[in-house]
């Protein structure tokens, strides 16, 4: 192992166990203990080295333990950990500037993750029409879209398998389908709507970019009507489709943004960004966060948006993500399936259609590669943005033999 060869007391049948008996059985989790890693490689409690294509689900933007979020989480730690927001810290007042300044004239409201984000921005809208007093409260999402897990993020997401153990949700949420320029336009017939709600790319439901034809139709029906457009760029944003944000990508300015995941490389934070007209709308006590705009967060935060200029991470998410999306294409051409490759920047999928993605996960991981499974036959790249071509055709040999390895074993059986 790299770094600092920390010392793990843990083994692996021990963490198995402590989850059965300690932790909610939330997660469905891969037989593997990581202890440490640095860069786009991960090694385990038995000193196994993996090339890492989930980075914690996109949010090691940088890589694992990137120096420079290290060195400024530490010079903040030891000097101010937290005071709620009663009170100015310049770390958070600092990225507040940075997020306006690289995105549209606004303000910021910073919370601890996506769904907070998308929470607050939910209530905004609300809050917004109601000042300008209208009775508008309902949202219009899209039918596949991932929002959060918490009730009103729940209600946003266009998923039912996953609203339904939870009902009934909070009420005022109107689902279309995606890409469906026809569908939104009847949604927007309706005089409550106050705002639409979007992903630029579906990354839970399995990386489903919106067309560029869409997202402007989007855009333009939403001035049309008076609502406002909301853009989770929870996963899509801080690089990750070669944009610093997916919405410069496509030319569509938001009224709304969310962030999270990759903001902080790994740790905890959560934004909106909203235009200066709309955060009008919010009074002290409408919304906050004890832990939001933490100092250490914060200065996380700062240094990751340093660090992805400073290292031209963009410029490589976009053109080592060209070259990824070649070698899964290769890699399905190759076995005659037809499998599809969906996506941008380095945020990609690939359809391993007629077999187990949980399998073809777990034969990777054994081959020291980790990808997501992010549904039954779909497999998600979220890689650190400092991933190299080499790294990728490392990943494509080991997807190809596992896949091919698989087929073999359906031809036998």
């Amino acid at each position: 192992m790299e770094g600092n060869n920390m010392e793990n007391s843990m083994s692996l049948m021990e963490a198995q166990k402590k989850e059965r008996e300690w932790l909610l059985h939330t997660y469905r989790r891969f037989p593997v203990l990581f202890v440490e890693g640095r860069g786009t490689k991960l090694w385990d409690d038995r000193g196994k080295e993996y090339l890492d294509m989930a980075a914690g689900l996109g949010t090691c933007v940088l890589g694992h333990a990137h120096p420079s979020v290290a060195k400024a989480v530490s010079e903040v730690v030891f000097r101010l950990q937290h005071v709620c927001n009663l009170y100015y810290t310049e770390p958070q007042l600092r990225l507040a500037e940075e997020l306006v300044s690289r995105s549209f004239p606004g303000k910021v409201f910073l919370c601890n993750s996506g769904t907070e984000a998308n929470e607050a921005a939910i209530k905004l809208v609300r809050k917004y029409m109601r000042v300008r007093g209208e009775e508008r409260y309902v949202i219009v999402s899209a039918l596949r879209s991932f929002h959060g897990r918490t009730l009103g993020s729940l209600a946003a997401t266009g998923q039912p398998d996953k609203a339904v153990p939870f009902s009934p949700l909070p009420q005022g949420f109107i689902h279309v389908p995606f890409n469906d320029l026809g569908a939104m336009e009847e949604a927007l017939r309706d005089p409550r709507v106050s705002a639409v709600m979007l992903e630029p790319i579906q990354g839970e439901a399995g990386v489903y970019p919106a067309s560029q034809e869409y997202l402007h139709g989007v855009a333009e029906l939403c001035r049309e009507r008076g609502a406002l457009l909301v853009l989770d760029e929870v996963q899509t944003g801080m690089g990750r489709t070669g944009e610093l944000f997916a919405w410069q990508r496509y030319g569509v300015r938001p009224d709304v943004m969310t962030l999270a995941k990759g903001l902080a490389n790994g740790l905890p934070i959560g934004a909106v960004v909203a235009s200066v007209e709309v955060a009008q709308a919010m009074a002290p006590g409408d919304h906050g966060s004890t832990f939001g705009g933490n100092p250490v967060t914060c200065a996380a935060a700062l240094a990751t948006l340093r660090t992805l200029q400073e290292e031209d991470l963009l410029e490589n998410a976009s053109r080592v993500g060209d070259h990824m999306r070649r070698r899964l294409w290769e890699v399905s051409q190759s076995l005659g399936a037809g499998f599809e490759v969906r996506g941008a920047g380095l945020m990609l999928a690939l359809e391993v259609e007629g077999m187990d993605a949980w399998e073809v996960a777990l034969r990777c991981l054994a081959r020291g590669l980790v990808v997501n499974p992010v549904g039954p036959q779909t497999l998600r790249f979220l890689p650190p943005l400092c991933l190299s071509r080499e790294e990728v055709d490392v990943a494509a040999g080991i997807l190809a033999a596992v896949l091919e390895e698989m087929k073999g074993s359906e031809v036998a059986s």
